[in-house]
């Protein structure tokens, strides 16, 4: 029988996971029933009162249940932890597949907050802006972001994981944390004054998005949909949004009139040379500007920045990330980077010596259920991502550039070429290069005799990729 004195738990403002977890362990070993429960939030909590045991067993959840109380509890609804503790009581008492039903109320109430949470931390990682302060202790990077909800703390591994090396300040209405490239602390909330206003960087990097904006594809309302006026205070682009948007019709008409006279082939590193004679100077630096830049298209966790040390006499370019490469942070860890990993040692290439990275920098996706299944990126977002990779191969300066694929080629020959037909020594762009099939396309072949054929002639390449370096 379920215990039906009325108990109060208080919990700390914010999103108190820590909190929530110890009470629902004592709350479940006490049998207490969700209408016997009122939560609340203070800056004092008492979490058990006189009657909770403090030594409560842990609680046996499912995985999905743990990863959407972990979701919610960031939620700003003051009725999220009654919500998330009614799921678990249910579960802990004949509901053990609760969440595979999607139509039962409670179950919607908390999947709609859990992807409110979603949007709200990849509004965080798209459209926060870091901003050079240069001190007396060296140079550090500060940012100011007012996010929705509770979501400071579940940001944290995300900016530590893209940008290590660099010492930085988070600055919100609800805390803070400071990175000092060895440990992080969390401090209190802060005001916008408390951030810088911008930097000497700003400039280039305004003059590179104005250069790539396409007045042909401009829907306001899509835009502030997707990237709200609330984050633009923080956004340098963002300046010259209003009048990109004005002059749209005008640059449309020009674009038409000049249609037959354009050159076949534009390269906006051109519009991106200010910003280059200033920064970035190191691939550091460089992935840095790319991870500020946020996903073209919406879902990425992260960006994820090549692999592999400057000079490397070999520079391997694929598509894009997959879903590993995303959690990851890192090129080539899932099933096609094994096995790209398996054929360069059958070759005698060194992957530690080599150096790994994609032509599209973020994941695009489509959902597919739990599952998120690649979806191939268009030529306007290789283009998009073209002066990133050309900027990389100059810091790196590989004696030998390696396609991996129809899109790496679409990237570094500027052409859409059949990997068929050019497969073998071809130059790209201002490099010596090799084109040849990408590690996917072995995984996709039905046939296993032709798929150990396809894979042989993919080592042979390596090989002849490898002599040509040595």
């Amino acid at each position: 029988m379920a215990d039906s004195a009325l108990r109060h738990v208080v919990l700390s403002d914010g999103a108190d996971l820590d909190g929530f977890r110890r009470a629902v362990r004592a709350l479940a070993s006490a049998r207490v029933s969700p209408d016997a429960v009122v939560f609340m939030t203070g800056a004092a909590p008492d979490l058990f009162g006189d009657s909770f045991a403090a030594d409560a067993p842990p609680v046996a959840l499912p995985k999905g249940v743990g990863a959407l109380i972990a979701s919610v509890v960031c939620h700003r609804d003051p009725e999220r932890y009654a919500l998330l503790y009614r799921l678990v009581f249910r579960v802990l008492n004949g509901e053990r597949a609760l969440l595979e039903v999607p139509s039962d109320p409670l179950v919607h109430r908390l999947d709609l907050m859990a992807r409110t949470i979603r949007r709200d931390l990849h509004k965080m990682h798209a459209f926060l802006r870091f901003r050079r302060v240069a001190g007396e202790e060296g140079e550090r990077f500060v940012a100011w972001f007012e996010p929705d909800h509770f979501i400071l703390e579940a940001t944290a591994q995300f900016f530590i994981d893209r940008f290590r090396s660099l010492d930085w300040t988070i600055l919100t209405p609800v805390g803070s944390m400071r990175w000092d490239r060895l440990s992080l602390v969390y401090g209190p909330p802060a005001a916008r004054e408390d951030a810088p206003a911008g930097d000497r960087f700003e400039e280039g990097w305004r003059d590179y998005y104005e250069s790539t904006f396409n007045p042909a594809r401009v829907n306001p309302k899509a835009m502030r949909a997707e990237m709200p006026k609330k984050y633009w205070r923080n956004m340098p682009e963002a300046a010259s949004i209003t009048a990109l948007i004005r002059e749209a019709p005008g640059r449309m008409a020009g674009m038409i009139d000049r249609e037959a006279t354009m050159p076949a082939k534009r390269k906006p590193e051109r519009a991106l040379e200010a910003m280059w004679d200033q920064e970035p100077k190191t691939l550091a630096a460089l992935n840095a500007v790319i991870a500020a830049a946020g996903p073209l298209v919406p879902g990425a966790t992260q960006a994820v920045p090549g692999e592999g040390p400057v000079g490397a006499a070999l520079a391997f370019v694929g598509e894009q990330p997959g879903d590993q490469e995303d959690l990851q942070g890192r090129p080539f860890v899932g099933p096609a980077g094994q096995l790209l990993s398996r054929a360069l040692r059958e070759a005698g290439i060194d992957r530690e010596a080599a150096y790994l990275t994609n032509a599209v920098k973020h994941f695009k996706f489509e959902e597919r259920g739990k599952r998120r299944i690649h979806a191939k990126p268009t030529a306007g977002e290789v283009k998009h991502y073209r002066p990133f990779l050309m900027k990389e191969l100059a810091l790196v300066r590989p004696r030998l550039v390696v396609a991996l694929g129809a899109t790496a080629l679409l990237a570094l020959s500027g052409k859409a070429l059949p990997v068929t037909k050019v497969r073998g020594p071809l130059r790209l762009d201002d490099y010596d290069g090799y084109v040849t099939v990408h590690p996917s396309y072995l995984l996709r072949i039905p046939d296993e005799a032709e798929k150990r054929r396809a894979y042989a002639a993919f080592v042979d390449d390596l090989s002849r990729i490898n002599a040509m370096v040595a």
